[in-house]
């Protein structure tokens, strides 16, 4: 069916000779992850050093209410897809819910189908393996990282937490890099650039980094130590105690130096393109993906990472286009992440796909006509971690210039006792201190109304709408596929902690032989055994003492979905492998 839709996509393109090819803006977004609204120059910040941004904001198109999701993955799915995050399968960030469902058609899949060299580098965390990776969703060049961040269960064996000289994966293949990760990432896409631009072919380059996520042991050193001997005291929202003062400083220091280094990357960026005279037919979209990884200065709002507060689902959008938008014009209208899939097809006029229900709009309009219309909109923002979305449980809705939030807590899955709602005049009161639901009943209950009604539609997007997407196995596309804990379902013990477990659900592309290597995540360990359990299919065999590779045994697999989990028994522990590698043989 997605590839039927594609192909009706692109007869569509061929049959629409409006704009040549030759005549597509090129397209480049480049996503921070965890830099949050208030970390930029432009945004009021007097710290944090941000002056190639600060220069692209003067002359480009900018939102300024434009939101994305409390976390990263759904930000990513929505962004992919101009689709809500519930209607994907994507719902969390880890533990085998951060995969999006194969079957999305994402904005590199339209845009390769109309003629455009694809690139992505750094970030894609929607699926670590086939048939999720972003090579199998319409990137044809792909350099990236596994798992929602370097320094996490999905890390390559040798390479944990190496944001510099860091092993990535280049079209699924291991590769040692030299040099700081945010370098690399531009690097490599400024090469894909110039070689699509010396082709004569349009292209459109992912540039996400992982910069400023944690973990911040490994920054650029120099731009540390400058904000190391810098008085950070202005970003924090709060007074925080004095044993407690150095630490903050020190972690805030080293996210500074991720930003301004991305920052720095940005002029070169915009170097090479005057370089290659592509500036002024290039749209270059700068947004983050949630909020900012501390509670720090976010402006007049209030938030951070993880909270549907305003201060947690805010971004700047900067949109570049010389060619068709002037600087300085800007919207202050309701825009989100679902907007920008449906904006870049409008710019590129690449048709909308006719997969499934889209739920952005273009944006385009708000910064090329002063008239643009734009009617009352309605925008929900929800995630939590778990399984199954529950309603009511921690979300937001927007209709300017009203928000109806239940700030309920990313962490809990499911909320006790009744959904205590809060609603605020974002235009008298940004900072959300003055809940006037009691006061506007009529408010409260229509735009609860209207969130209920949203909720019951994504939630019935496909059958099994939250079911997890599958792992698919023994296939030409993925011949090792490498399982790691990232895309696990959590079973018992503290989701990533040493002595957890859980188990993978795969799909076996036919049948046959199989071979499962175990991998710990030491080899500071004592012999004890492994027991292997495929469907119906168990195995038993032994560890051997301090050995971390090379744990090894076979089954036979009938074609079809199988359940993967392994239990080891080490002395008096009992725990889930660090990562299981599986081949057909």
């Amino acid at each position: 069916m997605k590839l039927a839709l594609l192909s009706l996509s692109m007869l569509l393109v061929s049959a629409d000779t409006s704009l040549a090819v030759e005549e597509r803006p090129n397209v480049i977004i480049i996503m921070s992850d965890d830099q949050g609204v208030g970390d930029y120059g432009f945004m009021g910040n007097q710290v944090i050093r941000t002056p190639a941004l600060d220069a692209m904001h003067a002359r480009s198109g900018f939102l300024s209410k434009f939101y994305v999701s409390p976390v990263c993955a759904p930000t990513r799915a929505s962004l992919m897809t101009g689709r809500y995050n519930y209607r994907t399968r994507c719902v969390d960030t880890y533990l085998g819910r951060a995969m999006m469902d194969p079957d999305e058609v994402t904005l590199a899949e339209c845009l390769r189908d109309a003629g455009y060299q694809t690139g992505i580098y750094g970030k894609w965390h929607m699926g670590d393996n086939y048939p999720m990776r972003a090579m199998d969703q319409g990137f044809q060049d792909s350099l990236v990282h596994r798992g929602g961040g370097i320094g996490q269960p999905s890390d390559p064996i040798g390479a944990e937490g190496k944001y510099t000289d860091p092993v990535l994966f280049k079209n699924g293949r291991e590769v040692p890099m030299k040099g700081y990760c945010t370098d690399i990432y531009f690097d490599a896409a400024m090469e894909f650039i110039s070689s699509s631009t010396e082709a004569g072919d349009p292209f459109f380059a992912y540039i996400a980094t992982n910069a400023p996520h944690g973990p911040f042991d490994d920054v650029p050193h120099k731009l540390y130590e400058e904000y190391r001997n810098t008085d950070l005291s202005s970003l924090l929202v709060s007074p925080l105690p004095e044993k407690r003062r150095e630490e903050e400083f020190d972690k805030l220091a080293r996210i500074a130096a991720m930003i301004t280094n991305i920052d720095e990357n940005v002029a070169r960026l915009f170097s090479r393109l005057d370089e290659l005279d592509i500036t002024k037919n290039t749209i270059v979209i700068y947004l983050n993906d949630n909020g900012p990884n501390s509670m720090r200065y976010v402006g007049d709002m209030r938030g951070m990472k993880t909270h549907v507060d305003d201060g947690g689902i805010r971004s700047p959008l900067l949109f570049h286009w010389p060619l068709k938008v002037e600087p300085g014009a800007t919207s202050s209208k309701l825009c989100a992440h679902i907007d920008v899939f449906p904006t870049i097809l409008d710019a590129c006029n690449v048709p909308i796909p006719t997969s499934g229900k889209i739920d952005g709009r273009s944006f385009l309009s708000l910064l090329t006509d002063e008239d643009a219309n734009w009617p009352t909109r309605q925008v929900v923002f929800q995630a939590h971690r778990g399984n199954v979305p529950q309603p009511l449980n921690h979300f937001a809705i927007h209709e300017d210039p009203w928000k109806l939030v239940h700030p309920s807590g990313f962490g809990n899955e499911r909320i006790k006792g009744d959904a205590k709602l809060e609603l605020y005049n974002l235009e008298k009161d940004p900072r959300q201190l003055h809940d006037v639901a009691a006061v506007h009943p009529e408010i409260t209950n229509r735009l609860t109304k209207a969130y209920e009604a949203w909720f019951a539609d994504v939630s019935s997007t496909r059958e099994d709408n939250f079911a997890p997407p599958r792992i698919v196995i023994g296939t030409e596309h993925e011949t090792a596929t490498v399982l790691t804990r990232q895309d696990w379902r959590h079973a018992s013990g503290e989701a990533w902690a040493k002595e957890s477990n859980g188990d993978w659900l795969l799909n076996a592309s036919d049948s046959g032989k199989y071979e499962f290597e175990i991998i710990l995540d030491s080899d500071q360990h004592p012999a004890g055994t492994a027991t292997v359990a495929a469907g119906n299919l168990v195995d038993h065999f032994e560890i051997i003492a301090g050995q971390q590779r090379g744990h090894r045994t076979t089954l036979s697999l009938p074609k079809g979905d199988v359940n993967l989990s392994i239990e080891l028994t080490l002395g008096e522990k009992s725990m889930g492998p660090h990562q299981v590698v599986v081949t057909r043989l």
